[in-house]
């Protein structure tokens, strides 16, 4: 058999005597990965480099236990048996429920709290992205799903973020701390994830002195002020980066490893993508912080010490 016919990794194993905690933890490692079940005790999965490697992992732990782990690479004879087997791996049901899950969250929104809506948005950013991680012959369901929490996202921030700055096409320019101290940086009020980690970062490593004016309206920004975070300000999104990091490019801060992992937690807050661990956790207190204070002041107070502690783990990770 050559090399082109190894498509497939078939995974069987037997484990040895009557204890259920080894044979649920390889099953939950097993469904991660999201093998296909041929019988009890064998598996199969397309022929990837880090699958193989995954497999491996659980044979020898099977192995180490005591049972039997065998790893074999195998090739189909035909193509309708490589189609037999690529429509094991058809994550066309899980994406219908995940569009159905949206459409009845959506109809639900006008009734939720702005940290209901956002939770739930990054619930079903998880969901999406746990089935696209197993999905290896991904077709149509994944464009309707991408395209149905998409939509749902545009109608969070459409309800509770009618100003938030739309993505520009740009060149970030490198700028200059020294002209940018004690000046007045101007953004929208009701202080969300983005602009509260932007006033801390201008606050704690750009313009130490800065004021800031909390804006109802874009429009109310006056010429003198240094706006961020909305559409035409001075800093705003550029690309897939959203404003914090933006400044964080602006003011060559990129290079703080820990300002960076920051960045990471903002952009999936602000803008989805990749799950951060911590996210959870800002979220809630960021609304708690909002739902007890009064004014923007008071809640960017409240977030300094917050952001500061994040600041300083993200530090003690990356030394």
């Amino acid at each position: 058999m050559s090399d082109q016919k190894k498509l497939w990794l078939l995974f069987i194993v037997s484990q040895p005597g009557k204890s259920q905690t080894p044979r649920i933890r390889l099953w939950r490692a097993l469904k991660t990965l999201g093998v296909a079940v041929l019988r009890d005790g064998v598996y199969l999965l397309p022929r990837r480099d880090a699958l193989y490697t995954a497999l491996d992992e659980q044979a020898g732990t099977v192995r180490e236990l005591g049972g039997t782990a065998y790893l074999l690479e195998v090739g189909t004879r035909t193509p309708e048996e490589s189609a037999e087997f690529t429509a094991l791996f058809d994550r066309g049901s899980d994406y219908a429920e995940l569009v159905k899950m949206i459409r009845q969250r959506q109809a639900e929104l006008p009734t939720w709290s702005e940290a209901q809506a956002r939770r739930s948005l990054h619930q079903l950013q998880r969901d999406l992205n746990a089935i696209r991680q197993i999905d290896y012959f991904p077709d149509a369901g994944l464009a309707q799903a991408e395209e149905a929490v998409a939509e749902f996202d545009l109608a969070v921030r459409r309800r509770f973020s009618p100003d938030e700055p739309h993505p520009v096409s740009a060149t970030i320019e490198p700028c200059d701390p020294t002209d940018f101290q004690g000046c007045t940086w101007a953004t929208r009020t009701h202080l969300w994830v983005d602009r509260v980690s932007c006033a801390w970062l201008i606050r704690r490593f750009i313009d130490p002195q800065a004021r800031f004016l909390w804006l109802k309206t874009p429009k109310d920004c006056p010429a003198q002020a240094i706006g961020f975070d909305f559409d035409d300000a001075r800093f705003t999104h550029i690309g897939e980066r959203v404003t914090f990091e933006v400044l964080l490019a602006s003011f060559d801060l990129a290079h703080d490893a820990a300002l960076t992992r920051l960045g990471m937690l903002v952009h999936y807050l602000d803008a989805g993508g990749i799950p951060v661990p911590e996210a959870a956790g800002v979220e809630a207190i960021l609304s708690g912080v909002r739902d007890q204070s009064q004014g923007d002041d008071a809640v960017l107070e409240a977030m300094m010490p917050v952001l500061d502690a994040l600041y300083t783990r993200f530090g003690q990770e990356t030394n």
